[in-house]
């Protein structure tokens, strides 16, 4: 039986993935729940072309959603003519407030390296351009994506969404100027994930923030089952425990850096 979900607010779920059809399929319900939960604003992602349309159309009939647009580093190699150029365009809708997914990633062998680092500059070079945060996904690769990042010789305005690496990969993404956001993995009792609770612990109030990943990394108590937004609920928790800090106080800051980083108006509602 699944666990009744406990509220926290006010909340910001940095990363959803809303377009993806297991959520989508029944939005209106998802978005209720997570405003049960005490979620005020959510973030759609979107990984491709289509997704991207897809997650701006969802921001803008919806009070409270806004939208990321991108071609997130797994799918550059599908991408097709004009997909780019369709990116670019949507970057100037209503209710898009960053750029990406974007990144690299090491641990699938689905795009060629190189054609990851290309379009990841792609994206770089339009956030800086449109004056928006970038959404950075990192897989088994925080040295190439810190090298890049470092060969802009600027601050980057963004986050690394879904956080997994140690204290000296945070104090590093943080030296570049990033955010850093945790997803619902460092709820996993495995030892393996010491590291990743140690490094969280080491990142200031003012740039952390917390995300869902839905439908992926469903936290504990629900992990296995596919993930919402409603679930960061639990994430709050946890982080908070291991950082010493009340859920409520730990949700008033990440909502507030979230607002700040995306500039999302303070007062909506989901809905």
């Amino acid at each position: 039986m699944k666990p009744p979900i406990p509220r926290h607010e006010p909340l910001v779920d940095t990363h959803a993935h809303l377009a993806d059809d297991r959520l989508r399929g029944e939005l209106d319900g998802v978005l209720a729940r997570a405003r049960d939960a005490g979620l005020r604003q959510v973030l759609a992602i979107g990984t491709t072309a289509e997704d991207s349309r897809s997650v701006v159309q969802i921001a803008q009939r919806h009070a409270g959603v806004h939208a990321a647009v991108g071609v997130q580093p797994n799918h550059v190699a599908e991408a097709g003519p004009g997909d780019w150029e369709e990116i670019v365009v949507l970057s100037r809708e209503r209710k898009v407030v960053a750029i990406g997914e974007t990144g690299l990633d090491r641990y699938w062998d689905r795009a060629p390296f190189g054609l990851q680092q290309d379009w990841f500059d792609r994206h770089l070079a339009l956030a800086y351009e449109r004056d928006l945060p970038v959404v950075i996904h990192c897989r088994d690769c925080e040295g190439d994506i810190i090298e890049q990042l470092g060969r802009l010789g600027r601050p980057v305005r963004g986050v690394l969404h879904s956080f997994t690496g140690n204290a000296g990969h945070a104090a590093a993404f943080l030296g570049l100027g990033l955010h850093i956001s945790v997803a619902g993995m460092i709820t996993f009792s495995n030892k393996s994930l010491d590291a990743l609770r140690d490094a969280v612990r080491t990142i200031p109030d003012d740039r952390l923030l917390i995300e869902t990943d839905s439908p992926y990394l469903s936290p504990q108590p629900v992990r296995g089952r596919p993930n919402q937004p409603a679930h960061l609920a639990w994430t709050a928790e946890f982080v908070a425990g291991i950082r010493g800090t009340s859920p409520e106080a730990l949700a008033r800051q990440t909502t507030s850096n979230a607002r700040e980083l995306f500039r999302l108006p303070a007062g909506e509602t989901i809905g």
